[in-house]
């Protein structure tokens, strides 16, 4: 018998990670030719990540069809690792019905993640389909700050009181396990006014015998988020005490939700792909979106970059009369404007991380200060001797060598210590430097790059 030819990948290997080019490609066929089951098949085994991962490769026309077909069956978990460039566009699709089935089965923080991407529409209509009790937490969630704790936490919380001992408390994760989170690391001692006073790995819970006093093995020392704390800082708290899970509380004090480590993991790339992309100008929609809304998005980072590249044309433009004197002037330029934005773009670099990270304060901003500077004089003279040989072999004009050498370090040292003091006055301002910086510091590097080459020709040259 003839073997039977499908477009089926090749089994996976248990070393690799992701979702398998092989796979998109072969869902790809599939759903071109129409093979239901086998799109099914294909799907049936996919991680929630992959799932999502193969909704976002897909084009639009594909990813539609796709849901029709899985949509019944989608697991919740998907929409939680869907980019959140998509979530409307596939809860659009699943229908408001669909969507609240699925909201309805995710845990509070994961639903409220899902649910503020979506349109003011579809919020209305998936609200009239869910349980009161789901409702209110996400009305509530709504009513927090943008990436404060309250958006970010998630609602169920295994909380014992301070009187209770081991056993019991044991006793009663073991009866109401169905009211139990699906994860959770740590249990939250409260007092009777509801303030956290304690918490109590699962680790010890288990190592200690059933007539221990919870108050004998819980760690008093808490990390209480407040309910609208930034995000950022959240992360940061995480980071400097090595956190696994903390209790977020109200203007009160009294315990309202937990923010766990799987979901500071996601703010920590969410931080770091918002500041990579703040620093290029677009946005995380560029991907998915048309072409006149990604036009539109980029178009005033453009027109800012277009102001500063005219005032370093206005700079050329005072020293016409040089430039036309002497072409070699032209050739050279863009070499000393050049070095100072990528010296300057590396120290900002540096800089926009050492703010993030709160690694800046008192005596270490002057230290690190003092060191960029210093970098960019030391590198400013090796390439003024590099750059000022090469000019003078190639121009035979030692004079305009010693020009461009002098340039060099002027600019090198100016996008050392500008490459740090933009970054550090925007903070201050309280205006995000991986947003603004870049802008000001290639302003910054090609006027005085352009001045101080042009000027000193000028002055030595004439």
């Amino acid at each position: 018998m003839a073997e039977v030819q499908t477009d089926r990948p090749p089994e996976t290997p248990a070393d690799e990670v992701g979702l398998a080019d092989e796979t998109v490609r072969a869902v790809e066929a599939a759903l071109d030719a129409g093979r239901v089951e086998e799109v099914e098949d294909l799907v049936d085994e996919l991680h929630p990540a992959d799932l999502a991962d193969l909704l976002e490769s897909v084009t639009r026309e594909d990813r539609a069809t796709l849901l029709d077909i899985i949509g019944s069956t989608l697991d919740p978990e998907v929409l939680t690792y869907l980019d959140s460039a998509l979530r409307d566009e596939v809860a659009e699709k699943l229908g408001a019905k669909e969507t609240a089935a699925i909201l309805k089965r995710l845990e509070s923080d994961d639903a409220l993640e899902f649910f503020e991407d979506l349109s003011e529409e579809l919020r209305v209509q998936i609200l009239a389909r869910v349980p009161v009790t789901i409702r209110r937490l996400l009305q509530e969630g709504l009513e927090y700050p943008e990436d404060s704790a309250g958006r970010l936490m998630q609602r169920e919380v295994v909380v014992v009181p301070a009187i209770w001992s081991v056993g019991e408390t044991i006793d009663y994760m073991r009866q109401h396990k169905k009211q139990m989170p699906q994860d959770f690391y740590d249990l939250y001692v409260v007092d009777p006014r509801y303030k956290p006073i304690g918490k109590l790995p699962l680790s010890r819970v288990l190592r200690n015998k059933r007539p221990v006093k919870i108050v004998d093995v819980m760690q008093e020392e808490l990390h209480p988020v407040p309910v609208t704390m930034d995000q950022e800082e959240i992360a940061y708290l995480f980071k400097q005490y090595s956190l696994i899970s903390s209790p977020v509380v109200d203007p009160a004090g009294r315990l309202v939700g937990v923010i766990t480590v799987d979901d500071i993991v996601h703010v920590v790339e969410e931080e770091a792909e918002d500041d990579l992309l703040k620093m290029g100008g677009v946005s995380e929609t560029d991907l998915y979106s048309a072409v006149l809304q990604t036009t539109r998005s980029r178009f005033t980072w453009l027109v800012v970059n277009l102001g500063t590249a005219v005032v370093a044309s206005l700079v050329i433009g005072l020293f016409e009369a040089t430039i036309s004197q002497i072409v070699a002037l032209a050739v050279l330029m863009p070499i000393v404007a050049s070095m100072g934005g990528n010296a300057g773009t590396q120290t900002v670099t540096v800089a926009v991380r050492a703010l993030a990270l709160k690694e800046l304060s008192g005596k270490g901003t002057r230290r690190f200060v003092w060191k960029e500077v210093m970098v960019g004089l030391v590198n400013g003279i090796l390439f003024a001797v590099l750059v000022g040989a090469v000019t003078w072999a190639w121009f035979q004009q030692p004079l305009l060598g010693a020009v461009i050498a002098i340039a060099m370090i002027v600019n090198m040292l100016s996008a050392g210590l500008f490459g740090t003091l933009i970054p550090i006055g925007l903070e201050k301002l309280k205006i995000d430097p991986a947003v603004a910086s870049s802008v000001f510091l290639t302003t910054v590097t090609d006027v005085v790059g352009f001045f101080a080459f042009l000027g000193l020709a000028a002055l030595v040259l004439f």
